[in-house]
């Protein structure tokens, strides 16, 4: 992380199994980038590399999002496991993983396949028709994949154990 910790350290979710975990059973997270100062938020489905430790996206091939990116590639994620309020506690039952990298743009067709399956068998139950029609038949030149590259990830838990 950077000079800053976090205050109540039993709400730490440190784990290497547990942070995998929200990773595994959640489909959508939540990207934070800034261009000229101007913050911008997005929510988008993601696949996740554990033996690269990155993340991958897929977007259209310009846009807000792109702008922002190309301009700043730093970004700040979260995926966000919520379990409710939990009524008469004053508390929330929840599980986040939080993340902070760059963001490079894969340009290079192989790397594109690749990032697409592992983005393809994450959200997907049956991933192979989905793979043969988006990519085994796509055109790969007209999708832009998103690589966020992870510098510090962790997560933070309440109300759950």
């Amino acid at each position: 992380m950077n000079d800053y910790h976090m205050r109540r350290e039993e709400k730490q979710i440190v784990q290497q199994d547990k942070l995998l975990e929200i990773i595994n059973n959640n489909k959508v997270f939540t990207l934070a980038m800034c261009k000229d100062n101007d913050p911008y938020l997005i929510s988008m489905n993601y696949g996740y590399d554990i033996t690269e430790n990155c993340f991958y996206f897929h977007s259209a091939t310009e846009g807000k999002k792109i702008d922002y990116l190309e301009n700043n590639p730093k970004v700040w994620g979260e995926i966000r496991e919520d379990h409710g309020y939990l009524i008469g506690e004053c508390d929330h039952a929840y599980r986040t993983l939080h993340f902070e990298g760059e963001v490079e743009f894969i340009e290079e067709i192989e790397r594109k396949k690749r990032a697409l399956n592992v983005m393809i068998d994450h959200v997907e139950p049956d991933p192979e028709p989905i793979k043969k029609r988006f990519i085994e038949k796509g055109d790969l030149y007209e999708v832009k994949i998103g690589r966020v590259n992870i510098k510090n990830m962790w997560g933070k838990k309440g109300g759950v154990e």
